[in-house]
């Protein structure tokens, strides 16, 4: 039984700590094959180019996508990704994004 705590507790503390720092580099893995890998390729031929976005704008954007606020022709794609994104990895892609 103890051996079954431990190892419960171990895991719950990895997925803690990967929560709480989320790597923007690798959030955006998920967004390459449509973005490309430096941000500036249009999304299905769609969406606007994000390569040069702030970090502001780009945390707006996924909020607003997340929220259904926000969204033209790509909107239903992209409320799909952002949906399992906590503010945190929002934060974290904002920042790779405006890095780009």
């Amino acid at each position: 039984m103890k051996t079954i705590s431990k190892t419960i507790l171990a895991s719950l503390a990895i997925f803690a700590t990967t929560s709480l720092f989320a790597n923007g580099a690798d959030l955006y893995k998920k967004c390459m094959g449509c973005h490309g890998v430096d941000g500036g390729k249009k999304a299905l031929g769609k969406s606007q180019l994000i390569k040069a976005w702030d970090k502001d704008k780009t945390i707006a954007v996924l909020k607003g996508y997340k929220d259904g606020s926000y969204g033209g022709a790509m909107k239903g794609v992209m409320k799909g990704q952002v949906a399992r994104l906590s503010d945190a990895d929002i934060e974290a892609l904002a920042i790779h994004i405006s890095k780009l």
